[in-house]
């Protein structure tokens, strides 16, 4: 299954909320991405069925160890862009919209350099 650049978006979502709490549940992604709760848990039953994430019996949801790098390797390049727009003079909250934007369309080729 490929992943699209909302997917993308919730594992990022899922690995932060992880560095910032220790575990995650569909209401803190529902929280931190503002998006309807019904929202998160059709985003959470597609990249559970697609072998990305999974849900104990508590609701918790984890990354796969693979997806874990995955959502690394969005993270690192989301915080890159924020950073660099930021440092050009772009307002804080309009650079982390345009990293979200820059982070899914750039090539592993580009962005490693």
């Amino acid at each position: 299954m490929k992943l699209h650049a909302s997917g993308e978006d919730y594992l990022e979502t899922i690995l932060v909320i992880h560095k910032k709490m220790g575990m995650v549940r569909s209401v803190d992604v529902s929280r931190h991405m503002g998006v309807s709760k019904p929202s998160v848990c059709v985003a959470v039953n597609t990249l559970k069925d697609g072998g990305f994430l999974t849900i104990d019996e508590g609701y918790f949801l984890y990354l796969t160890d693979i997806d874990r790098e995955v959502a690394e390797k969005i993270y690192e390049r989301d915080c890159f862009f924020t950073e660099q727009l930021i440092a050009a003079g772009v307002d804080p909250k309009t650079a982390e919209v345009d990293a979200c934007r820059m982070e899914h369309v750039i090539s592993n080729e580009s962005f490693n350099g």
